[in-house]
């Protein structure tokens, strides 16, 4: 069957710093995938080119099997459409009431009146475990986990066929980054949709992905089960899976 997300040789520079050297990765339809690696490996920087928010250098990206690394800005909000994002830092509207913020992208493409609007945010909510009073709560009212749970409902808010999720435990205490990985696995059950995340804790990656694939030196260096990853004997993979100081993988430290 044909991948939803499909990469080939995706390379991207920026200047003289070469990022991305040739990305091949597929994820298949309603599959859960998460890129993991340490900071500067690319996996923002792969996820912008997914979402048309960078152009790569060469190599291909397909969603349904259309090519979309040299789409029209009009053919690529329309690709997009289809996709839902959970932000690092949850990107909430400071000056919207939670239900506006859940409900942005059906009252931004006029999908629908602020009646029914409302009525979906409220009922995305409950999906993520916020009660109805929550929707007229504002952003600066609500704890950082809180936030991460609307910043969630409005990523799914339009029904979408692809979920991104950009570091969705980030800041997060150990507790409620589980609150939020057993949200991830139940939201991507609920909705259906095929989800990309990109992670460097290990514990949300283990349990969010039904696969996971390793970002290193600007290629996937290694895909597979999470169950098979503790006992891989890449020294690569070795070292950041169990954070291991020694090996392969030098951090860059400034004086």
């Amino acid at each position: 069957m044909e991948p939803k997300i499909q990469l080939r040789g995706v390379t991207k520079a920026f200047g003289p710093k070469k990022v991305l050297t040739g990305v091949d990765l597929d994820v298949a339809r309603g599959e859960s995938v998460v890129i993991i690696g340490g900071s500067g490996t690319g996996k923002s920087v792969t996820l912008k080119c997914i979402l048309g928010l960078l152009t790569p250098d060469s190599g291909s990206i397909r969603i349904d099997g259309r090519e979309v690394t040299a789409l029209s800005t009009a053919e690529r909000d329309r690709v997009n459409r289809q996709v839902g994002m959970l932000f690092q830092g949850g990107a909430l509207f400071d000056s919207l009431p939670v239900w506006e913020n859940v409900a942005f992208g059906l009252l931004s493409r006029k999908q629908c009146g602020r009646e029914e609007a409302r009525e979906i945010a409220v009922g995305k909510l409950a999906l993520v475990g916020l009660k109805p009073h929550i929707a007229d709560a504002w952003p600066a009212d609500l704890s950082i986990g809180m936030q991460k749970r609307v910043g969630l409902a409005r990523a799914i808010a339009t029904d979408p066929e692809i979920i991104f999720f950009d570091e969705p435990t980030t800041g997060l205490d150990p507790i409620m980054a589980d609150m939020i990985n057993e949200l991830i696995v139940h939201v991507n059950r609920e909705v259906g949709a095929t989800a990309l995340s990109i992670s460097h804790d290990m514990e949300s990656a283990r349990k969010t992905g039904d696969r996971i694939a390793m970002l290193y030196q600007g290629r996937i260096v290694w895909t597979g089960h999470p169950d098979a990853i503790d006992g891989e004997t890449d020294p690569v993979v070795d070292q950041f899976v169990h954070g291991r100081v020694d090996g392969p993988i030098k951090m860059q430290v400034r004086a």
